[in-house]
């Protein structure tokens, strides 16, 4: 179990080259984007990091992160639990041009006077890992399905429309 906090800015290339490994957590509520786009969380999102220079030379970040996430639901709108998860490996870059050369494997990550923000990383991959949209069972909403329907189904169950050649049928006074 995870309990130590992970630092706020690292030195990324010298954890690359000496192959560390960071882990730890990160309290939730310090994310101001991520409670811009599914509002205020309590808890903590724990944190893996393994920091290395790949066969090529690159400097690279392989991570993993797991969070609990209180998301609103797309129907009522009420906050249920979801476990959100991400695996991935970021590419260390200092410009975009260098970001336009990393392989399709790796995301970039901007390093900066050879810091790294690592809570503003972190943030990037959890918002990354949103679910598009997120449900209760129709069973727990308090929006049942009825109050979801615009009304339209229930005018286009009238009888089907009259043929357009019931019309010229008409007009040759056939019946």
């Amino acid at each position: 179990m995870l309990t130590s906090r992970l630092p706020d800015w690292v030195e990324p290339y010298k954890l690359a080259a000496r192959a560390e490994r960071l882990e730890g957590l990160v309290a939730l509520d310090g994310f101001a984007r991520l409670a811009e786009q599914v509002g205020a969380q309590r808890g903590d999102c724990s944190v893996w990091l393994d920091f290395a220079i790949d066969a090529q030379g690159r400097r690279e970040i392989h991570g993993r992160l797991k969070a609990e996430l209180q998301l609103p639901c797309r129907r009522c709108l009420l906050p249920m639990t979801q476990q959100v998860e991400s695996d991935f490996r970021l590419g260390m870059v200092t410009s975009d041009a260098l970001a336009a050369e990393l392989p399709s494997t790796h995301e970039p990550v901007l390093v900066e006077n050879e810091q790294l923000n690592l809570l503003e990383t972190v943030e990037d991959e959890l918002i990354l890992s949103l679910p598009q949209s997120v449900y209760h069972d129709e069973a727990q909403c308090s929006v049942s399905s009825d109050q979801l329907s615009s009304g339209e189904a229930a005018e286009s169950s009238a009888p089907a429309a009259v043929s357009p050649f019931e019309v010229l049928r008409r007009l040759k006074g056939k019946p």
